[in-house]
């Protein structure tokens, strides 16, 4: 029980000292968000709870692949906030168009062969 709170709140962490360093530096909360924390706490927790470096390996292969359709939202939340009036429109479009993305990204890979 010890060990998933540990997991919880670490994991957590990482989210609450992202947005309150946003509110004093936006630049360096920029560079702390861009770093892949969610994806190396989830290959240390994977790890120490299968052992299986292959598992890992796996898991970064397929991470990297859907990482490529997540960063046009990066590039176009500031214009579609703009453009649709409003921080949670923009947002949903920029999840909506995300989530083409990852279709789009799951068609290339069958059709391609890349096994993940």
């Amino acid at each position: 029980m010890m060990y998933y709170l540990l997991k919880l709140f670490l994991s957590a962490g990482v989210i609450v000292v992202v947005t309150e360093v946003a509110k004093r530096n936006n630049a360096a909360a920029s560079i702390i968000h861009s770093l892949p924390l969610t994806s190396l706490l989830a290959f240390v927790w994977l790890y120490a709870e299968t052992k299986d470096a292959g598992l890992i390996g796996r898991h970064a292969f397929g991470t990297f692949w859907f990482v490529l359709p997540t960063l046009p939202m990066f590039l176009a939340m500031p214009w579609l906030i703009k453009k649709l009036g409003g921080f949670w429109p923009g947002l949903g479009v920029g999840i909506l168009v995300t989530v083409v993305l990852y279709a789009v990204t799951m068609r290339l890979l069958k059709v391609t062969g890349v096994e993940l």
